[in-house]
């Protein structure tokens, strides 16, 4: 079995983590870290995991564990691993923004490797050090990888995602508290969301002379999870030979699922699948894409990560049914 460590144990993102591991054949928990719990039940911040995780929240590390998952906030991965070493042979999973632009990739002798499996999986499999993709880079990326890779990204894409209101993470703020987000909608970071530097990154991996812009405009919905995102950019090939071109790329990509037909939100949420919708609107190809931030997003990526880096079926403990209804 492989034995887990949770850092940073009292968020969504590592109480969506704590419940696929909690499930995972292959794996169990190991210590659940947190400062601010420490004592305390898992289950009474979980509630979602009573009678399934039997843990107390700790504020000591278990330095020799097999893998280690950090769900830290933003720019707070690097103290913490400073501040507190593990083991050679611990592989680290960070689920922040701490690594996951080439410039920041190289920390304290760790090569940490970019942990979107469509584009790095090799590279994956051989790392011991990984900087999980951002949600909605995810949803935008797995957009735009195939045309990146035929060198078809020619043009600026215009880009409009939504997302719940657990991207915002579990400490209420003014424009995630109840009463302001329900029934309400609002647009932020537009043209200048931190996401942006890492999509850029993996599409210049796959189209080296990809200069064009990508004008993103993300969105805060009034729902829980998931990322609804559609783009658009001029059409430089026949549209048939577009869909041919990702159904080619996504032909043995157990999460990723290509069609012509429309698609909506609640296919992918609670699930780590990406649904992706082609679309020709006269000279331009419109592409939707829709994952759950907090699974495919975050938490169900950073298992996928785990499976390819311990030699187990990439699928495994991530075979999950939407809730549709």
């Amino acid at each position: 079995m492989i034995k887990a460590g949770v850092i940073g144990g009292s968020g969504y993102t590592a109480g969506e983590l704590l419940r696929l591991l909690a499930y995972h054949p292959q794996a169990e928990i190991d210590f659940v870290y947190s400062t601010t719990n420490a004592g305390k039940p898992v289950t009474s911040v979980h509630q979602d995991l009573l009678g399934e995780v039997h843990l107390n929240f700790t504020d000591t590390i278990n330095s020799n564990v097999n893998v280690v998952f950090l769900c830290l906030g933003h720019g707070q991965s690097k103290a913490f691993l400073a501040a507190n070493p593990f083991s050679v042979n611990t592989r680290i999973i960070d689920l922040g923004n701490d690594f996951r632009l080439e410039s920041d990739s190289l920390f304290d002798g760790k090569q940490f490797v970019y942990g979107l499996p469509e584009l790095n999986r090799k590279a994956i499999k051989k790392a011991n050090y990984i900087a999980n993709p951002g949600c909605f880079a995810t949803t935008i990326q797995l957009a735009l990888l195939p045309l990146a890779q035929k060198g078809l990204l020619q043009n600026d894409v215009h880009i409009n995602a939504t997302t719940g209101s657990t991207g915002a993470g579990v400490q209420p703020s003014a424009t995630s508290h109840h009463p302001w987000r329900t029934g309400n909608m609002s647009h932020y970071k537009a043209f200048e969301h931190q996401h942006v530097g890492e999509i850029n990154q993996s599409l210049k991996q796959l189209q080296s002379g990809f200069e064009s812009e990508l004008l993103f405009i993300p969105n805060r919905g009034d729902f829980t999870r998931g990322i609804f995102a559609t783009l658009y950019t001029p059409l430089t090939t026949d549209f048939e030979e577009v869909q041919h071109i990702y159904k080619e790329y996504y032909t043995n990509e157990p999460f990723v699922n290509v069609t012509t037909d429309s698609i909506n939100l609640k296919l992918a949420v609670q699930t780590n699948k990406c649904f992706i919708s082609l679309e020709q609107k006269g000279k331009y190809l419109l592409i939707t894409s829709v994952i759950d931030n907090l699974v495919k997003g975050a938490s169900g990526q950073a298992i996928e990560n785990m499976n390819l880096m311990f030699g187990l079926e990439e699928t495994t403990g991530l075979k999950l049914k939407p809730a549709g209804f």
